[in-house]
């Protein structure tokens, strides 16, 4: 009887192994150095202003030539968010901070993968934007465009005929928010050409003092004083978690105390050490600040009078860490059928890929302070399993779930082919410069049940829903519209994954089986 059953049991091990194989390979199979390359091509697709000789997107030409010209400032050039024309400056400033970041944890990856002059190129092409648009020390500039003119127009950039109005932020019309998040992407701007550009990096270090300055001097929420934002990027976390974030930022580039003691004094009235978050995104940056605090306390860079502020500070980084990996006592991300973390239902990608970064940075400070494991409230965890989620989620992304599909546009055999993207989905300017109105685009171009005539290589969509399921429809906005916040935190997390699967002594393939234990 005894061999009857362990043969029963060589016969189910097997069986599992025939069913896992599939998914297993596949997920060992992902070129990841591929993966970083397209994410840093998409972020040439989404340039607005006059594009220069070495741009790669060829489909892609000039526009939004006379932004701020009403206004009588220089506003051209920057990124578009998302598949519309909105330059929107609180989404596009944290898109640029954490290529920023990516580039200041995992550079040397990001290098070895040949990759690195491309990811300064995103950056500066945002940074170079941010100088523009801050024309004096209380005045930002927060959006060109708008929303709602924007939306009924289904328009290549190249043909746009919607309103450029520009909308500011200044000492009567605050937005310590938006003024925040710019003087972060700037701070960690400056830390990226600190080397490289010393003096482009002290420009930018300057305009994110006086941002920093004037968000805290003049406070107040940027969509109370912009109201066309609100229908599209509200601030419903409010800007003190930015606040933190900026000063954090800046005590990273400049060493000065004040900026730490900013966040350490601040730590409780603005809900740095009271919001355990499970999410991170343009909105809510509170994880990133804690990531960023926790940093400092464990490679001992604070004053012995700050250690109880700080150790509250990584306590909620701990959280933020415990709940995307099932273990904080009931209070966690949820997960899909197949191991996808899970926000919300509009872009919830944008969610995954925030979190696969955090995952990572984390992972990265608690080996280099030798910490095997971290304690949560259901047990401890080794270090090791936030990298495996983190490359769970990537991989996700990347093609293994159970649609079989990318996420990625234009990453492996079967991807989203009707992003929902206005220039994507329309023919290159410079193959037919014939101009193409508002409703013509949506007669022609919108509703026509094909493929978009060029892809939108390396944006990473909205992705599935809570059941693992994607619909790929041009109108299935939540869906298939990719942004740049969705990509940008991947740009790390693919360098650094590319990196590990070159390295066989760590192993790290075959942490691949974390996403099958959560199914």
């Amino acid at each position: 009887m005894r061999e009857l059953l362990s043969s029963f049991y060589i016969i189910q091990y097997i069986l599992l192994i025939v069913l896992f194989l599939p998914l297993y390979t596949q997920s060992l199979s992902f070129n990841y150095s591929d993966a970083l390359s397209k994410s840093l091509l998409y972020f040439e697709a989404q340039r607005s202003g006059h594009l220069p000789y070495n741009q790669r997107v060829k489909w892609r030409g000039h526009s939004g030539l006379t932004d701020g010209l009403q206004q009588g400032v220089d506003l051209v050039g920057g990124y578009y968010d998302a598949g519309d024309h909105v330059k929107f400056g609180l989404p596009m400033a944290f898109t640029v901070t954490m290529l920023s970041w990516s580039v200041i944890e995992f550079g040397e990856e990001i290098a070895a993968a040949g990759e690195y002059q491309h990811a300064l190129e995103a950056i500066k092409w945002g940074t170079d934007y941010f100088i523009k648009a801050h024309t004096h020390p209380h005045i930002l500039w927060a959006e060109v465009g708008d929303g709602d003119t924007d939306h009924y127009c289904w328009q290549r950039p190249e043909d746009m005929t919607t309103s450029r109005q520009a909308y500011k932020i200044d000492k009567n019309n605050p937005g310590s928010d938006l003024a925040g998040e710019t003087a972060a992407a700037m701070a960690a701007a400056s830390i990226v050409f600190k080397e490289l550009n010393p003096h482009y990096s002290h420009l930018l270090l300057h305009h994110a003092q006086q941002l920093f300055e004037f968000g805290d001097k003049y406070r107040g929420e940027y969509d109370a004083s912009v109201e066309e934002v609100r229908s599209y990027y509200a601030s419903v976390s409010g800007y003190r978690d930015e606040l933190l974030w900026a000063a954090l930022w800046l005590h990273r580039a400049t060493g000065s105390d004040k900026y730490l003691e900013y966040a350490v004094e601040n730590a409780d009235a603005m809900g740095g050490i009271g919001w355990a978050m499970i999410e991170f995104s343009w909105d809510v940056k509170y994880a990133g600040v804690q990531m960023l605090a926790t940093k400092l306390l464990l490679k001992g860079e604070h004053q012995e009078k700050h250690y109880p502020v700080m150790k509250q500070y990584k306590s909620k980084a701990d959280h933020y860490i415990c709940a995307c990996l099932g273990k904080n006592n009931g209070s966690n991300v949820d997960r899909s059928p197949s191991g996808m973390l899970y926000i919300r239902q509009w872009n919830n990608l944008q969610y995954v890929s925030s979190a696969a970064f955090l995952l990572m940075v984390y992972y990265e400070y608690l080996t280099a302070a030798q910490q095997t494991e971290l304690s949560c409230p259901d047990g401890p965890v080794k270090t090791d399993e936030l990298l495996a989620l983190a490359k769970s989620q990537a991989d996700y992304i990347l093609g293994s779930n159970p649609m079989k599909m990318s996420y990625m546009v234009g990453f492996g055999s079967r991807y989203p082919t009707n992003v929902h993207h206005r220039g994507a989905s329309i023919v290159s300017y410079k193959e037919s410069n014939g101009f193409i109105g508002c409703t013509q685009g949506f007669d022609d171009w919108f509703g026509r049940h094909r493929e978009n005539p060029n892809v939108l290589v390396g944006a990473i969509v909205g992705g599935p829903n809570c059941q693992d399921r994607f619909r790929d429809d041009r109108g299935n906005y939540m869906q298939t519209e990719a942004c740049t916040y969705n990509t940008a935190p991947m740009v790390g997390v693919f360098a650094k994954l590319n990196r590990l699967a070159q390295k066989p002594a760590h192993n790290i393939l075959s942490q691949t089986s974390y996403s099958f234990r959560q199914m």
